[in-house]
């Protein structure tokens, strides 16, 4: 390798580029980016494979999956005009809402001037608050307000077994208007009679789960079932969304997630899988929650190392083969003598 161009490590590359370093493995096991090896074996990243990688990624969060983006690459641009319609269509929606804001600080400022002050409720949407919830904590906490402002699009629900995650993920289903709770179970007869009955439901759920299928994941019971759960109008909390998943059909299935349509109800997951919450991928448009052992009060945690509560997330997650060994595990205490 030459001496005057920059070779980055896997780490740094990815850190570059805003994705994670299994991101970047991904990429280079379906053949999309090739990094150079350092004499010692190391992978290493030049400006050629930057470039190539940084490709990749805004095709990624334009919505494509992995084959369309090999496509794409390949000089075939087919895929890449219906996935810049959507985010033309997006950032439209954005900007509409933008103008509408505009036009209402402008009015506000107006009649400030006139010497009118805000009535009630005037101040309400300006900053582009997100919807919230509160509520009193059930057990194994003793009543605590809780109160989750700004709701995430995707919120990812975190604790070490007995902490009360489930419970407060429950209540939270119940709170959230029109919120609903995709247990373990994920209704699994009623979801296959629908997909039977339902032929929109299940071109829909096919479509999705071809779009898995290019991403690396095979086809499963478990994951047409969880397709047709999430299919749900509304608020949805799900319990542990890892379950019966391989870590290729994790991977693929929360690429999917975090590529949503804009303006889809909160999707709340509940996860002890460092391939579904993977700490350096977690985007703008994410929160984690964490329930700490202690039964302190919930609360959100930052995606950054040394941020408060990170190592006590990052110590509730273990990989997709970890989590396979210790399946169906629960944390159990003989009585006090």
């Amino acid at each position: 390798m030459s001496g005057s161009v920059e070779f980055l490590s896997a780490s740094e590359a990815a850190r570059r580029l805003g994705v994670s370093a299994k991101a970047l493995r991904l990429y280079e096991r379906r053949g999309l980016v090739t990094p150079v090896r350092t004499a010692a074996g190391w992978r290493a990243y030049g400006p050629g494979q930057m470039a190539r990688a940084g490709e990749i990624a805004v095709l990624r969060a334009l919505g494509l999956s992995l084959a369309q983006v090999a496509r794409v690459l390949d000089g075939d641009p087919r895929d890449l005009e219906p996935a810049l319609a959507a985010h033309q269509a997006a950032l439209e929606g954005q900007a509409r809402d933008l103008a509408g804001t505009l036009e209402k600080v402008r009015g506000m400022r107006a009649r400030l001037t006139g010497g009118q002050a805000p009535a009630a409720g005037d101040l309400s949407g300006l900053v582009g608050a997100g919807p919230s919830v509160a509520f009193d904590l059930p057990w194994p906490w003793g009543g605590e307000r809780f109160e989750l402002r700004d709701i995430a699009p995707l919120t990812y629900i975190v604790g070490p077994l007995g902490s009360g995650k489930t419970r407060l993920a429950m209540r939270l289903a119940q709170e959230l208007p029109g919120g609903g709770f995709l247990g373990l179970d994920r209704g699994k007869e009623g979801a296959l009679a629908r997909l039977a009955a339902d032929r929109e439901l299940k071109a829909r759920v096919e479509q999705v789960l071809a779009w898995l299928v290019e991403d690396g994941a095979r086809p499963s019971e478990a994951m047409s079932v969880l397709l047709v759960g999430l299919e749900f109008d509304g608020p949805l909390v799900v319990d542990m969304v890892e379950q019966g998943l391989d870590e290729d059909a994790q991977a693929a299935l929360i690429a999917h997630l975090r590529r949503r349509a804009p303006g889809r109800p909160p999707l709340f997951l509940m996860t002890r899988s460092s391939s579904i919450l993977d700490l350096a991928a977690v985007g703008p448009n994410e929160a984690i929650l964490l329930c700490p052992a202690n039964h302190a009060v919930p609360t959100r945690v930052a995606p950054c190392p040394g941020a408060p509560g990170y190592e006590a997330v990052a110590t509730c997650l273990a990989p997709p083969e970890v989590r396979a060994r210790t399946e169906g595990v629960i944390a159990w205490r003989p009585d006090a003598a």
